[in-house]
């Protein structure tokens, strides 16, 4: 995984580190290329090893509590259970090798299994979930600043064209599960087309507990 430079991921990552005076709130937005180098290609040859890179895994629900394979069914539709939603192992390598770029070296997520990720409904609900924690922690500087970033966003990643993964660790496994964490969220845009990654991270902490 590579980090691609953006200059509007840059102009509102400068917007998206702020102290409100309740909390401070930390996020960022990244974009990576999903072509594999040297360390990479080492890391899925072992990872592959546990199963190979077609193979489907099964994700938790979304925190939504609406999976994506029971949208559109008519409610007297046959329907899978929740555990339906998968991805396969190629598609949740690329997922943990984004977390071990973005957050190295304080984190490694090697041992990151499919059950911690989930695939989300919609675009709609992922947008309305940010906006929702965003104006609610950053009020009108967000108001403001959303259409800046959906635009960045979406000129990066084609929203459109994505499937939308999000990362809700066990307690034990999560890097934001320390005392003072508020809320977090952690959210893969995947163009398989573009082989890219865009991912959004956001968490919002106690002041006095601020340490990086």
């Amino acid at each position: 995984m590579k980090l691609l430079e953006n200059s509007h991921f840059e102009a509102v990552n400068s917007q998206l580190c702020v102290e409100t005076g309740d909390a401070h709130i930390i996020g960022r937005i990244e974009s990576y290329s999903c072509k594999m180098a040297g360390d990479d290609k080492h890391m899925f040859k072992q990872f592959c090893q546990e199963g190979q890179p077609h193979v489907l895994e099964a994700l938790s629900p979304p925190q939504t509590g609406i999976s994506p394979s029971r949208l559109g069914k008519s409610q007297g539709a046959d329907e899978e259970g929740p555990l339906s939603d998968k991805c396969s192992r190629k598609t949740l390598f690329y997922l943990i090798a984004t977390l071990n770029e973005s957050f190295r070296p304080d984190y490694d997520f090697s041992a990151a299994r499919a059950h911690e990720f989930s695939r989300e409904p919609s675009l709609n609900w992922v947008v309305n979930a940010v906006n929702s924690s965003l104006v609610s922690a950053l009020g009108d500087d967000f108001t403001s600043l959303r259409p800046n970033l959906w635009d960045a966003v979406d000129e990066e990643i084609n929203l459109s064209e994505c499937d939308i993964y999000s990362y809700n660790p066990d307690l034990d496994c999560d890097p934001f599960g320390e005392d003072g964490n508020l809320w977090s969220f952690n959210y893969f845009f995947y163009n398989k087309k573009l082989k890219r990654i865009v991912f959004f991270s956001c968490r919002s902490i106690r002041p006095q507990l601020m340490c990086i």
